[in-house]
């Protein structure tokens, strides 16, 4: 484990073998909205990001290519090639919107059975779509091809980001818990439910499946490193402050937080499976939370905007958020 007083030293230095990482491009979008999840189409090297009631299909060079509308509240965005279809998961529709991965279009929806489904993944193993309900702390289970669900799991609490090791185990962390649980996607049931010590509110995960290790981003500013077969508590590594994302390199060995409070980029290196330290700290821009890597070209995509002032609260609405600013949202490209 990382002593905290030894990661000054570390700041800004070059990763291993590159060039310290940079914003080295920002593409405006503009529009109204705000944000969750990013992903990155492997086959196309496009941008999908959910914002508000649709998602905007950027291509690498920063146009906006295609929208997919009519998706209320959209929270992620799951890609399944093998069957040439994508998904979103509707927060306020409790529903999938399914559309193909060529085109765009959107093919219909599907009923969650739950209530604001928020993370969203496609299981290669099992050859099901997981929809992560916050609002009713369950999962749902669907049969993509027949569209319908299938099963429905309890999360034990909030569930937050998920990913899965298309080996019949899906993990995903439960914010209000501080714990991370374990799915058997062949079974359809819970497996494990492991507690994330010294983790607050842990959202974004991201995971190495060749070392089997997890990485849970924490609200407390530690990133925090669990092992994926026994649910050992390995390391804690300091990131920023506002984390909402992870992501890991597995060609160059290392691990990210992006850092929407601060407006940084952590980068973390694994020096082995069970010792990580802070190589470079990248100022990116503040409420920049999200992110999304493209294995690929080994770049990372974040997103932000400028807030303009919160309305009056609303019995309705007690706590109001600030609205995006016309023509600020803007897509940052983050490379070496």
């Amino acid at each position: 484990m990382l002593a905290f007083g030894l990661v000054s030293s570390w700041v800004h230095a070059a990763p291993p073998g590159g060039a310290p990482y940079e914003v080295q491009q920002k593409f405006v979008i503009g529009g109204p909205g705000g944000w969750d999840y990013l992903t990155v189409d492997p086959g196309s090297h496009r941008l999908l990001i959910s914002r508000s009631d649709r998602v905007l299909v950027v291509d690498p060079h920063g146009a906006l290519a295609v929208t997919i509308a009519d998706t209320p509240g959209v929270h992620g965005i799951a890609l399944a090639p093998a069957i040439g279809k994508g998904f979103t998961s509707n927060g306020r529709g409790d529903s999938v919107t399914e559309f193909d991965l060529k085109t765009f279009k959107a093919d219909g929806t599907i009923d969650v059975e739950g209530h604001n489904p928020d993370a969203i993944l496609y299981d290669p193993a099992s050859k099901h779509l997981y929809t992560f309900n916050g609002r009713s702390e369950d999962i749902s289970v669907i049969d993509p091809l027949n569209r319908r669900v299938i099963a429905k799991l309890p999360a034990g609490g909030k569930p937050e980001f998920a990913v899965t090791d298309a080996d019949g185990h899906l993990f995903f962390n439960i914010e209000d818990k501080s714990q991370l649980g374990v799915i058997d996607s062949y079974k359809n049931t819970i497996a494990n439910v492991w507690t994330l010590p010294n983790c607050e509110q842990p959202t974004g995960l991201a995971l190495d499946k060749k070392h089997h290790r997890l990485f849970s981003v924490c609200g407390n500013g530690v990133l925090v490193v669990t092992d994926a077969i026994s649910g050992r508590h390995v390391a804690e590594v300091p990131i920023g402050q506002g984390p909402d994302a992870a992501a890991f390199d597995a060609g160059r060995g290392l691990v990210f937080s992006s850092n929407g409070q601060d407006g940084t980029l952590t980068v973390i290196h694994e020096d082995d499976p069970d010792h990580f330290h802070v190589v470079d700290t990248v100022v990116t821009q503040k409420s920049a939370r999200t992110m999304a890597l493209d294995p690929a070209t080994h770049r990372l995509y974040l997103v932000a905007a400028q807030f303009g002032e919160a309305p009056a609260p609303t019995p309705d609405q007690p706590h109001p958020r600030p609205p995006v600013l016309d023509d600020t949202f803007t897509v940052l490209s983050v490379g070496n």
